[in-house]
């Protein structure tokens, strides 16, 4: 049975406009996202990446093409549906784990879905420290709860920005693997943008491989590796391959000789 189509990115541009030039960082951008698929974003640094995920969030508007999510076009932010994470946890220091949890549902003078929020950081390993302050956590804790906060709402997209980039190596394997079982637990559809590769085709089930700027989607791999996965996956020849080659055109396209 065919998934159902979550998100359609139609001929999407963004152009910047500052008071010395104009600033063209995606260009016709089409492809669509399926319900419960896992989508991760790569290119060279500065290629429209974070621009498209801000387009696909409805906080900044495309300057032409059209973002619908199950159908409806995107015209404004959509909270209840749309969840983002960023490189930063973003949360409150002056607030306890469990209080930066439930602020969005104050905002929204909703009801806190504890059932939910419970499973959450039971799956997240923050059990025990729902009264801790962020200065109190490790950093890989503060983005675990920072994920936790967004799925607390449960969206129906998933749209995360770099966010174990500030991470070291071996908190960021551990993120990667919280994230996927996390993900296939729930099952959200999600968007990924990262700087790297090895990351992107751990997580994903297609990697979009973005030009320089003005960004295009130059090619999509599918990464059939069968869930659950482990880290050691990264050192399978397969693995090493696919690497290797997005690694090429992202390099060459840097260099000009991809375009």
């Amino acid at each position: 049975m065919a998934q159902a189509t979550r998100i359609q990115i139609t001929d999407v541009s963004k152009i910047y406009q500052t008071e010395t030039k104009t600033v063209e960082a995606v260009k016709n951008f089409t492809e669509s996202v399926q319900d419960g698929e896992f989508v991760c974003v790569v290119g060279a640094s500065g290629c429209g990446k974070t621009t498209l995920l801000w387009c696909l969030s409805g906080l900044h508007p495309a300057t032409s093409g059209t973002v619908h999510i199950d159908g409806e076009l995107l015209t404004k932010p959509l909270p209840d549906r749309i969840g983002m994470v960023f490189q930063d946890s973003n949360l409150l220091p002056w607030r306890t784990l469990i209080e930066n949890i439930e602020l969005p549902f104050q905002i929204k003078k909703k009801p806190v879905n504890r059932e939910l929020v419970n499973e959450l950081l039971e799956v997240a390993g923050l059990k025990g420290f729902e009264n801790s302050y962020p200065g109190e956590l490790s950093g890989g804790m503060k983005q675990r709860g920072s994920i936790v906060r967004a799925l607390a709402q449960d969206p129906e997209v998933l749209l995360m920005d770099e966010p174990f980039g500030a991470l070291d190596a071996f908190t960021r394997e551990e993120m990667n693997l919280f994230l996927l079982k996390v993900w296939e637990r729930t099952r959200k559809t999600i968007v990924f943008v990262t700087h790297s590769i090895s990351e992107a085709i751990f997580l994903a089930d297609r990697v979009w491989v973005m030009s320089p700027r003005p960004g295009r989607l130059s090619r999509i791999v599918d990464v059939d590796f069968a869930r659950p996965r482990d880290i050691d996956l990264q050192f399978e020849p397969k693995f090493i391959e696919i690497l290797k080659s997005i690694r090429e055109d992202v390099e060459g396209s840097k260099s000009g000789k991809g375009n």
